[in-house]
């Protein structure tokens, strides 16, 4: 994972646009390439990393962690290896900066600072935050409106609902969640939550049992487990990393990325399949945050790419 020579990039949650172009990172700078694999433009100003997403206005939204600190030195000092200053990004289809704001500014401003610089007994934390996962909210509903953003923080173990037009947090949550990754909107009332169900025992991080599929009815204010016994039995634990997501019939599709293994279950909880990226060379490599195209847009966009090709 941490080989980064001129060979080998592992391409993460990369973007497929109805021209055949992909955006795509390895926590390094952002890349858009055309069809045919040429540069189409590339951002180099801050590191990107984590989820990539495209909203309905064909802008992309991205984590990114600043080398120039956006929060006030007085916190955090100047060097950047000392603090991880994650924050969220939108840009344009050609690559312009529309948004950009520090997760721990944010904090900041919305009164809870306390959550940065006062975990524990330890001393100053370097990474309080790790922001993996970024959701744009597509339409106005009674509990979000468009333009809003839902963010996973794994090290606060929260979800929060970001409202950038007007810099406040709407909403968040930190119950049943343990170093989650990748939150999905479901329907008006609910979202779903990859839970990796991890924990910081004097062994190390472990999963506490298997990892989990949180979701939270902001109507009815309850979680509940999705397909939680088709998980255990199939013995799904991955530490870091991993998604989930739930498609419009009710079936799901897991990734257990640490130990390269999708896995897709009928909406009943039987499994449909199960893919392992084994090599020729007969070892297991992880895989890298896929993206599901299982939307009829998605679909027909591909079909018409490939009616191109």
């Amino acid at each position: 994972m941490r080989d980064r020579n001129d060979f080998r990039f592992r391409v993460t949650h990369p973007i497929f646009e109805e021209d055949g172009s992909l955006i795509f990172h390895h926590s390094s700078p952002l890349i858009k390439i055309d069809k045919n694999s040429n540069l189409e433009w590339l951002r180099s100003d801050v590191q990107y990393h984590h989820s990539n997403e495209r909203d309905k206005d064909g802008n992309y939204w991205h984590c990114v962690r600043y080398s120039s600190f956006e929060v006030d030195s007085r916190y955090v000092g100047e060097d950047f290896k000392e603090y991880l200053d994650h924050g969220i990004r939108k840009l344009s289809s050609s690559g312009e900066i529309l948004f950009d704001k520090s997760i721990s500014n944010i904090f900041l401003e919305n009164d809870l600072g306390h959550l940065l610089f006062s975990v524990g007994d330890k001393g100053f934390t370097k990474d309080p935050i790790h922001l993996n996962d970024i959701q744009p909210v597509e339409k106005d509903t009674k509990y979000w409106k468009k333009g809003d953003v839902f963010l996973s923080l794994r090290h606060q173990s929260m979800i929060l609902l970001y409202r950038p037009k007007t810099n406040k947090i709407i909403w968040k949550t930190d119950k049943k969640l343990f170093h989650q990754h990748d939150v999905d909107i479901i329907n008006d009332n609910k979202i779903s939550i990859f839970n990796n169900n991890s924990k910081d025992f004097i062994t190390g991080d472990r999963v506490d049992g298997n990892n989990q599929v949180v979701i939270y009815d902001f109507e009815t204010k309850e979680y509940s487990y999705y397909l939680n016994e088709s998980l255990k039995k199939k013995d799904v634990r991955t530490i870091t990393h991993g998604r989930s997501q739930i498609l419009q019939n009710g079936d799901l599709i897991v990734e257990e990325s640490n130990y390269g293994r999708t896995l897709y279950f009928n909406y009943d909880g039987s499994q449909k399949w199960e893919h392992i990226n084994r090599a020729s060379d007969g070892n297991v490599y992880k895989v890298s945050w896929s993206r599901v195209l299982h939307k009829e847009e998605d679909i027909k966009k591909v079909h018409m790419f490939l009616k191109e090709e």
